[in-house]
């Protein structure tokens, strides 16, 4: 089989496509023919020893995916060879076959396409797990969604919209707003051409964002705090502009606001019947319409760098797949 390798850390055009035994599935594991992976910004950060996770060389990328089973090991009962199922991983996704613990792995919900189901386990994953569980969003409130046309800016719309509450997009082009608008978005911020904290008073009418979910730190953060309401949330997702921001403490001070960190990997590890209830509340939603992954970009194996220079790049909205089978 063929799979995505990192040999060295270092930018996407570091990876080769390396040729590899196929996989046989041990005790506890299943064995799936990959038919799409999802690509996310981590990537970029992991091949690059940037990240949390650090994993060892020689690895293959690639945390989500979507596939068909081929082979299960001894004691697995939950699953059969051709099974369409969806599995969230350390690594290894970005090839043409993988084997992965059984708890790894949910059945796909009848009807959906590979694409769609590669793409919702760690962008969704982690806005729920932030919106629901951390800022305990509700109904009338209002949440500031930075970087919002990403994949998980888009999640983190369409899960407020399903919550009740009134969501303000901010990203840096007006092609990626509309994207943001055509997802539920209540009001649009362009914080490339207007000036942040004027825009939020504006469309908050002075009261401020009452959650804020940012993905990206950098410049845009402090403005962005500063304009929290009373009893604010500011969710840290994750540092997309690649500079981590330092935010006076005088600041939640002020406003009686929270800083709330959000971890979806090692909440799945700490809380997984938690991150079950969270999945299965997502799919749901996904049945009734209420979210719909926007798949921007869809590349074969040998692709694989390019995707994640986009991805660097931030030329994607929603989110990229990696079809490994192409």
């Amino acid at each position: 089989m063929k799979a995505v390798v990192c040999k060295t850390w270092g930018l996407p055009d570091t990876l080769v496509v390396d040729e590899l035994p196929d996989v046989v599935p041990g005790e506890g594991q299943v064995a799936i023919r990959v038919e799409a992976a999802g690509v996310n910004f981590p990537d970029v950060l992991i091949i690059q020893n940037k990240y949390q996770f650090k994993p060892e060389l020689p690895f293959t990328p690639g945390g989500e995916l979507a596939g068909t089973v081929t082979a299960v090991g001894a004691g697995v009962d939950r699953y059969k060879v051709g099974d369409r199922v969806i599995a969230f991983v350390g690594q290894g996704a970005f090839a043409q076959q993988i084997a992965v613990p059984m708890k790894s792995v949910m059945p796909m919900p009848p009807g959906m396409d590979f694409d769609i189901a590669a793409a919702i386990t760690l962008t969704y994953g982690t806005s729920h797990h932030a919106v629901v569980d951390r800022a305990q969003l509700k109904a009338g409130e209002t949440m500031l969604v930075l970087g919002a046309a990403g994949g998980v800016g888009l999640a983190a719309i369409e899960i407020g919209k399903a919550l009740g509450a009134r969501v303000i997009a901010a990203a840096s082009s007006d092609e990626k707003l509309e994207v943001c608008r055509q997802h539920g978005a209540d009001a649009l911020i362009n914080y490339s051409t207007q000036d942040l904290r004027e825009a939020i008073k504006a469309a908050t009418d002075g009261k401020g964002p009452d959650v804020i979910y940012d993905p990206v730190g950098g410049v845009y953060a402090e403005p962005a705090f500063r304009s929290i309401a009373w009893r604010g949330r500011y969710l840290v997702i994750g540092f997309a502009n690649g500079e981590i921001p330092k935010l006076p403490l005088n600041l939640p001070l002020l406003k009686g606001a929270s800083i709330v960190g959000v971890f979806w990997g090692e909440f799945v590890r700490r809380e997984p019947k938690g991150n079950a209830t969270a999945m299965a509340e997502l799919m749901g939603w996904l049945a009734e319409g209420k979210i719909r992954p926007h798949i921007s970009g869809r590349y074969a194996l040998a692709d694989t760098p390019k995707a994640l220079n986009d991805m660097a790049a931030r030329k994607v909205t929603g989110k990229v797949v990696i079809q490994p089978q192409r």
